[in-house]
């Protein structure tokens, strides 16, 4: 079904894969000499990244996007830390959509208020605005912005328009600000894995099937992760326009960097159907390809997958889980335990089994991944004439736009699903991150959505609520549906082929998006609801700085929802500090408390007061550190506090900034991690002045422990990146070597100053 080619390949005339080593086959089969150097700009991804790249050299590239999305709950920051840097129009296409604070209820006024900000800035600096529930932002990109050979970054981690021909980016609000001001998107040019897809899915097997066996065969060896997946080989051809975007988007649970397919008359066609032919090109590899892996996906193979909590890459086919259900979900629940650990929550699943079947309590269609076109109608024609039945198991189904829906009221589908008892909901993206069907506590939900981290569907174990979500294609969440909620491969239903013509309106988006892109009013005023707030003053790097590590996490890997929480937490983004009081407040409670307390003693500090008199603690400390050879001359006005968090391997999952600048705002000085998940989470770290910290092997420190660097601004700004740091004991102290990795000089410019906003006000003066 899917295999690993454990190093390098060649790809010749887009169909012989060659692998590493036999580079005589390649010469032959190409019929001249080949190059692993000449052969990687063959890849589509290489004339795309060479075409947006301004830095003139291809190993550093510095990237200008075609264009730019957010949605509600990131682009209030985003224009604000601009607006602070100094905007003054939007210099490329900005969308603003408004597809995850969509329920105004929650939070009182808020979410509206932050919409009519967005509405505002889209007419003062030349943006594009979609009103709530019009689309889910990855759809209206996919209907009006991609296009073959463009570049777009996101403020979302599942920005993918890859199907379409489009290499996009899902990155931290920052990244965004750097191109609204002019600057590039700095990155060394990234690895390169090709997935050579062959065959043609068996009717009732979707995206998301193939999705989560690439998830499932990747995501735990890091094989593609911070890499481009490129989509290659025949089999690509085999599916439609529609169907690759339902698996290119959850190309983001890989941990990769972006994606690309070649393109052929499906995607021709696609565009052509959205008024946009103009925008389509063929893309393919070169004549010879070079690519650092091939990820093999015999199409034909994949059976219908069940992705179990809690972890997209916790992937199996239905048929073995259905066979040996009970051994597995025990594991599930062992798992969980660790995961959770000291929680008033009770997870378990073992009880929904009945003579050996899992029933489930709720299906989900929904969002950027589940509710296309072709996936509500091929759960549609899997429920004609039948019923979810008037049970605890329900069913709801959010069409990814307000033009897929009228098409499917046009044709009857929404008649259909609500005759079958499904409720038709409108564009929203809240079922993937914990706002949207909530389910009861101690249930199962089976969702089309992007992932099933834990309280991604709302619940709160730390309050003894507990849910859980396993992640499915619509196909076998309707099959579900028809079986009374016994979870059902949609194979079992014998579906008919998927042959559905579609035909898109684009009346409601003319109606009602706002398109002020090249014309903006700089007179407009910028509507502030009373939630909207500045970003507080942010402090340079110091030039010696004492970390106390305040939340010391151990797991195999932290994702940023459990480094600031999703659900109802969105509602505050707009508002710096009132965010931050949810700062790992899943995951580690006590960490605002003790963070604002480092922050009361380096405020203490500053402004002159004794160690003694601020803190015993803090006084033991540095008297510890008077052993520290060198720091008797160090003045004590020179040394900065700042709180810390140690993970093992933090940032997996959403590209949201705010994972960051909550610690940020809550006096954070550094991350200490033995790798980052994912880039664009240590991106967000530097965007907001912290110091990504690396650390080999096992920490000598924990929880409460104090770390001094001395020296760092100067180590900083001379380009080091290992820095000698001691652990301040009772009395005594030890010496640990801290890393940073590679730094740009931007990025280090940036550390120095104290985050992006100090950064560009400094440029600007």
């Amino acid at each position: 079904m899917v295999r690993l080619l454990e190093q390098g390949a060649y790809l010749v005339d887009g169909k012989h894969v060659v692998e590493e080593g036999a580079g005589a086959k390649a010469a032959e089969l190409a019929g001249r000499p080949v190059s692993r150097e000449e052969a990687r700009k063959g890849t589509i991804s290489w004339s795309i990244l060479e075409a947006h790249n301004t830095s003139g050299a291809m190993e550093r590239l510095k990237i200008r996007f075609d264009a730019l999305t957010s949605h509600d709950i990131t682009y209030v920051s985003i224009i604000q830390t601009a607006r602070a840097s100094g905007l003054e129009s939007f210099p490329l296409p900005y969308v603003l959509t408004n597809c995850h604070n969509s329920l105004c209820a929650v939070g009182g006024t808020i979410n509206e208020d932050d919409h009519l900000f967005g509405l505002s800035a889209a007419r003062k600096y030349g943006g594009i605005y979609v009103p709530a529930h019009m689309a889910v932002i990855h759809m209206y990109m996919r209907e009006a912005m991609a296009g073959c050979g463009k570049m777009i970054l996101g403020s979302d981690s599942h920005t993918r328009y890859g199907a379409l021909g489009t290499l996009a980016v899902g990155e931290g609000g920052g990244e965004l600000v750097k191109q609204l001001l002019g600057q590039t998107y700095d990155i060394a040019y990234p690895r390169v894995v090709g997935v050579y897809l062959t065959g043609k899915p068996r009717p009732g097997v979707g995206p998301q099937d193939v999705a989560l066996a690439v998830i499932g065969a990747v995501f735990n060896s890091g094989y593609v992760k911070n890499s481009i997946m490129e989509f290659v080989g025949d089999g690509v051809s085999n599916l439609s326009a529609d169907y690759r975007c339902g698996v290119d988007v959850m190309t983001t649970e890989t941990a990769c960097l972006s994606s690309i397919w070649r393109t052929d008359g499906n995607v021709k066609d696609f565009l052509a159907a959205h008024g946009r032919s103009g925008d389509f090109r063929e893309l393919n590899p070169g004549k010879v390809a070079w690519y650092d892996g091939m990820v093999m996906v015999d199409l034909a193979a994949v059976k219908p997958m069940i992705a179990l909590p809690f972890h997209p890459s916790n992937a199996m086919e239905i048929e073995r889980f259905n066979e040996n259900s009970g051994d597995i979900l025990r594991e599930v629940e062992r798992s969980a335990a660790e995961l959770l650990g000291n929680t008033k929550a009770k997870f378990s699943l073992t009880g929904k089994l009945e003579k050996g079947r899992l029933r489930v309590d709720q299906g989900i269609i929904a969002g950027c991944s589940g509710g296309t076109y072709t996936n509500v109608m091929a759960a549609a024609s899997l429920l004609k004439g039948k019923s979810t039945g008037s049970g605890e198991f329900s069913l709801s189904v959010y069409p990814s736009s307000q033009p897929v829906l009228l098409e499917l009221v046009k044709n009857g589908t929404i008649t259909e699903l609500m005759m079958a008892g499904a409720v038709v909901r409108t564009a929203f993206c809240g079922p993937c991150f914990g706002a949207g069907d909530v389910p009861a506590s101690g249930s199962l939900s089976i969702r089309h959505t992007t992932r099933n981290f834990p309280n991604r569907e709302g619940s709160k174990p730390g309050e003894g609520q507990i849910a859980a979500v396993a992640l499915m294609d619509a196909r076998s969440i309707a099959a579900t549906a028809a079986n009374g909620g016994f979870l059902t491969p949609a194979t079992d239903l014998d579906p008919a082929e998927e042959r559905w013509e579609y035909h898109f309106d684009d009346t409601p988006y003319r109606n009602r998006v706002y398109s002020g892109f090249g014309s903006p009013d700089s007179g407009t005023p910028l509507v502030f609801g009373p939630n909207i707030a500045d970003w507080p003053e942010m402090p340079p790097l110091p030039d010696h700085l004492l970390l106390k590590v305040v939340s010391f996490i151990t797991d195999p890997v932290t994702t940023t929802d459990e480094l600031i929480p999703s659900g109802e937490t969105a509602s505050f983004r707009s508002n710096p500090l009132g965010l931050a009081e949810f700062t790992l407040s899943r995951k580690d409670p006590s960490y605002v408390g003790k963070a604002k307390e480092v922050r009361a003693f380096a405020k203490a500090l500053a402004e002159g007061k004794a160690p003694g008199e601020i803190s015993p603690e803090l006084e033991e400390v540095l008297s510890a550190l008077g052993a520290v050879p060198g720091f008797g001359e160090i003045s004590l006005k020179s040394v900065s506090l700042a709180s810390a968090v140690y993970a093992r391997k933090p940032g997996d999952g959403s590209a949201r900034e705010q994972a960051a600048s909550c610690q940020r705002v809550l006096g954070g000085g550094a991350n200490i991690a033995r790798e980052y998940a994912t880039k664009r989470y240590r991106s967000n770290l530097i965007n907001w002045g912290m110091v990504p910290f690396l650390l080999h092997g096992d920490p000598s420190f924990s929880a409460g422990s104090w770390i001094f660097i001395p020296g760092i601004r100067q180590a900083m700004e001379r380009g080091e990146m290992e820095f000698s740091a001691y652990v301040a004991g009772k009395g005594s102290f030890e010496k640990i070597t801290l890393e940073t990795g590679v730094l740009t000089e931007d990025e280090r410019a940036v550390i120095l100053a104290g985050s992006l906003i100090n950064y560009n006000r400094e440029r600007k003066s």
